[in-house]
């Protein structure tokens, strides 16, 4: 698979979200090298963040009435995923997630899986980082320096993200 091709498809989608001002988190799911559903984080430019529409979330639901094996697909997402979705990635039994930029304060890919109850112990899933990772911080950098953008400003995950090179 080339990764940098699909990540450049999330990236699509979370420049969607950052032109909207929501938080730019872009999502792609692959399967047999062709992109079956697409999807953006929702929720996040109103005055109460709404923190259940991530983007993994909104192509898990897309992908749930496929008749497609799950283990064959891969993920695709511009930020690592947070435990959230991490959880239902693993539920899913997606086989791959691709992510580009590490969520410094929340992202679930870090967990140690062995240590897990046996739903998710048992998940086999592999994790690529950092595929296209410049090109996403410089999303996340322009969201959180506009002013009008409120989530997550001042927050740990800011603080970093705005720190970075």
């Amino acid at each position: 698979m080339d990764h940098e091709f699909f990540m450049k498809e999330a990236l699509k989608e979370a420049e969607k979200a950052l032109l909207s001002n929501e938080f730019p988190v872009g999502c792609v799911v692959v399967s047999e090298n062709n992109v079956i559903a697409t999807g953006s984080r929702e929720g996040t430019a109103g005055p109460v963040p709404n923190e259940l529409d991530h983007a993994e979330m909104v192509v898990l639901r897309k992908i749930g009435a496929l008749n497609r094996n799950p283990s064959a697909m891969t993920l695709y997402t511009t930020m690592e995923p947070c435990l959230m979705c991490f959880g239902a990635i693993l539920i899913h039994g997606i086989g791959q997630v691709v992510y580009a930029y590490e969520d410094a304060m929340g992202g679930g890919t870090g967990c140690t899986l062995a240590k897990m109850p046996a739903l998710y112990r048992d998940s086999k899933i592999s994790i690529v980082s950092n595929v296209l990772r410049k090109e996403s911080l410089a999303l996340f950098k322009a969201f959180f320096s506009a002013p009008e953008n409120t989530y997550w400003q001042n927050s740990l995950l800011a603080d970093y993200t705005l720190s970075q090179e």
